[in-house]
């Protein structure tokens, strides 16, 4: 399960809305081996596209040095999609390369007559995708 704080929840909606028609794309970051998402890192879509995202690899390379000099894993890798359902494509599940992470996806697009987006979080480990429950808890004192 992805227990997140509300606060960190609505920095990726609000990052996906903001982004939209292009897929946006980021980190949460974590104190490293926590699982616990803590740091809000947004990341340009290098490709802008409304049908894929790419990290740019200079981008990609500062955070992973930032991160290790706090001593920080990536919890959460997140991305939108524009046009279809929150759920992993073949191209984010070829992509995933961080067992540990937590997938999230946010759908900007309303396909499901819930409301106007979906926020949905994946755990991908060797092209197998399992869906996760999501717990978004107050933000408060304790915090997540």
């Amino acid at each position: 399960m992805l227990t997140i704080s509300q606060a960190l929840h609505d920095q990726i909606v609000a990052h996906a809305r903001r982004d939209h028609p292009d897929e946006a794309c980021g980190v949460v970051a974590g104190p490293a081996g926590s699982g616990r998402p803590e740091r809000f890192i947004p990341m340009l879509n290098a490709a802008r596209s409304p049908t894929f995202y790419e990290f740019d690899s200079a981008d990609l390379l500062k955070l992973y040095r930032d991160m290790d000099d706090r001593d920080e894993d990536p919890v959460i890798v997140y991305h939108s999609h524009t046009a279809t359902e929150a759920y992993p494509s073949r191209t984010d599940i070829t992509y995933a390369n961080e067992p540990g992470a937590h997938y999230v996806l946010v759908s900007t697009a309303d396909s499901d007559g819930l409301g106007p987006f979906q926020f949905r979080s994946y755990r991908i480990v060797d092209g197998q995708v399992t869906e996760e429950d999501v717990e978004v808890v107050a933000d408060g004192p304790e915090g997540v």
